[in-house]
């Protein structure tokens, strides 16, 4: 395995493959006079790792599990070098789009059988990158000799990967969330129940959390004292056992609604808002009056109302004959009627001005409303906080976002979505307060400063204790130890601590080893994988029951998919014990422990990642065909 990247998710993914999947890795990074810090991804685990692997400057050609290699480019002679031609896999994490898709083309060019994993922000662009890529390994490999390898490509995006746990965090009842096949699946943090009662498992139960989860001074998924740590997918005894613990359920979620983008276009306000209120009732007022005078006027001359409002709207705009020798009561009203003119004119030119001002102002960034509340207080429009403030919208959540920088990326989506923005640094007195962080129902701190994000953090907590946070931390041991002091401070608040790198890093691991990834959730410091399969080629599942093929703490199938099933195979009505039919997703959720599983079926299941890598690694299945 080859990993390229130039910031921490580089260095956490090279230990996920090497601690998790056992994989030979191969770590290109910049210079380290240009390079970042590393992150602290489990200091036993970082450490054993780094002693592993071998500096290629200074041993090149060492043994090892691995080694790391200083370039400042990525050219095809570096590519060549770290052994691009006989690698399983190469990992382009670099945070430039470019710099991964021109190292993608020269390395499917050097080694056609390669499995390709790319990092990009533009997810368009990703995917017809990743058909591109995909029709040229499967041109060079037509007529060629050897065995058939999974030479796909994989085009994910940390901040799409990240951003559906960071956005659920904030939201009440909902801790985690993932989407597949056009579902929205969350896993949903429920208290110990009370003796006596029955809790409900929705569709199944996920994780037991730690014995500490209750306690204002544990970790988040600390084991220290002796104390449980968060155990994931628990059997029927374990859970039945557990008292006083509290359980993590999966629930299905219908997706309502369409995204905040898509109904209004960009910069076109509602009618309603294009004026005023007080002008709006001048103008019923002012027609009112028309109408008084029009009806008054046919009363007086005896003709039909519709002549009688043409020859008010003629007196109105002045351009009617005197009525020099027509009765009193008709010049009255001529007179009233060029009145009522004259009190037109002012409230025209108000209305084009005020019309003017609120296209204007479409363009421009808004302002928190008066008596905003219960809403969420986002920090930080790059990659993260733009994606997460989408999702965010999709979910018709009010937000106020909060960003230093008047030219950062997500000014123009905050725009298109007309979400308020406060521009100034956080850290400076009186922005949060500008963004009605004392009336706000969450803060999300996604800064790419650690100590920005605490500082608003501690800063929001001073102005409202039980304020709901989440802030994203670079690494494992800064944010626990966050975490433990903010929750003891704050028992009754509810504090969350993230790393985009530690929820992205799993899934790209598991493109790596060619499998596909449909989300993570973090169950206090571990995460959760949720991934799709198939059955063919893996003991563990082909011919068993799903009740035979559950491993409790390992891998739960929870699904399967009849996407791509034919009429024959398709689950029908009490065949084999499977439930009413599938969904119009093409996933059946409700599957009976007697079903049995079939080479041919695809199935989507939960596993922890070491479980994953022991259902689905290069080394089970080749100790399988020996």
């Amino acid at each position: 395995m080859v990993v390229c990247g130039d910031d921490g998710l580089a260095h956490r993914l090279a230990a996920e493959l090497r601690s998790v999947y056992g994989e030979q890795v191969t770590l290109v990074v910049p210079p380290s006079r240009r390079g970042v810090r590393q992150p602290v991804v489990g200091r036993a685990r970082a450490v054993a790792l780094l002693g592993r692997m071998v500096n290629v400057t200074a041993n090149r050609g060492a043994g090892g599990d691995g080694r790391v290699v200083e370039a400042a480019e990525l050219t095809e002679a570096v590519l060549a070098d770290v052994g691009v031609d006989r690698a399983a896999a190469l990992a382009l994490v670099y945070d430039d789009d470019e710099t991964n898709i021109r190292a993608a083309l020269t390395a499917r060019r050097l080694n056609p059988r390669l499995r390709l994993v790319l990092r990009l922000y533009n997810r368009r662009l990703g995917q017809h990158i990743e058909e591109l890529l995909d029709q040229a390994a499967a041109l060079a490999s037509e007529g060629s000799p050897g065995p058939d390898i999974d030479a796909s490509t994989t085009v994910l995006s940390d901040a799409d990967t990240a951003a559906p746990a960071l956005a659920a965090t904030a939201l009440a009842g909902t801790s985690k969330v993932v989407q597949t096949d056009g579902l929205l699946l969350r896993a949903v943090e429920r208290p110990p129940p009370r003796p006596g009662a029955v809790a409900d498992p929705g569709l199944c139960t996920l994780a037991l959390l730690s014995a500490t989860s209750n306690d204002p001074a544990g970790a988040d998924g600390s084991e220290s004292s002796g104390e449980q740590g968060p155990q994931l997918l628990p059997d029927a005894a374990a859970v039945a056992a557990a008292t006083g613990r509290g359980t993590v359920v999966l629930e299905q979620v219908s997706y309502a609604g369409a995204s905040a983008a898509s109904g209004r276009g960009a910069g076109v306000p509602p009618l309603a808002s294009l004026f005023s209120r007080r002008l709006r009732w001048s103008l019923t007022g002012l027609v009112g009056c028309v109408v008084a005078l029009a009806v008054a006027l046919s009363v007086v001359t005896g003709k039909d109302l519709l002549y009688a409002t043409y020859v008010t709207l003629l007196d109105l705009f002045a351009i009617n004959e005197p009525a020099e020798h027509q009765s009193v009561p008709r010049q009255l009203l001529q007179l009233l009627s060029a009145l009522v003119g004259l009190l037109l004119l002012p409230v025209l030119l108000a209305a084009v001005l005020e019309a003017l001002g609120t296209f204007r102002s479409a363009s421009a960034l808004r302002k928190p409303p008066r008596g905003l509340g219960g809403h969420v207080v986002l920090l930080g429009l790059g990659k993260i906080g733009t994606r997460v403030l989408t999702r965010l919208r999709e979910l018709h959540i009010p937000v106020v976002c909060v960003e230093a920088d008047p030219e950062a990326r997500g000014l123009a989506t905050a725009r298109r979505l007309r979400v308020p923005v406060v521009l100034g640094d956080v850290t400076q007195e009186g922005v949060l307060e500008a963004a009605k962080i004392h009336r706000a129902h969450a803060l999300l701190a996604l800064t790419s400063a650690d100590t920005t994000n605490l500082e608003a953090v501690l800063y929001a907590r001073s102005v409202r204790p039980d304020l709901r946070v989440v802030l994203r931390l670079y690494d494992d041991d800064f944010a626990t130890a966050v975490y433990r002091t903010l929750r003891a401070a704050h028992p009754g608040a509810l504090t969350r601590s993230r790393s985009v790198s530690h929820l992205a890093a799993p899934a790209f691991a598991g493109a790596m080893m060619g499998r596909q990834i449909l989300g993570a959730i973090p169950v206090e410091r571990r995460v959760l994988l949720f991934a799709a399969v198939e059955v063919a080629g893996h003991p563990q599942l082909e011919g068993k029951t799903v009740g035979e093929a559950f491993r409790a703490g390992a891998w739960r199938v929870l699904a399967l998919d009849t996407a791509g099933a034919t009429e024959e195979r398709r689950v029908r009505p009490g065949a084999d014990g499977a439930s009413e039919g599938a969904r119009a997703s093409g996933l059946v959720w409700d599957l009976p422990d007697t079903y049995v599983l079939r080479g041919e079926d695809r199935v989507v299941l939960a596993a922890t990642r070491r479980g994953l890598a022991e259902l689905l690694g290069r080394r089970t299945r080749e100790r399988a065909g020996a």
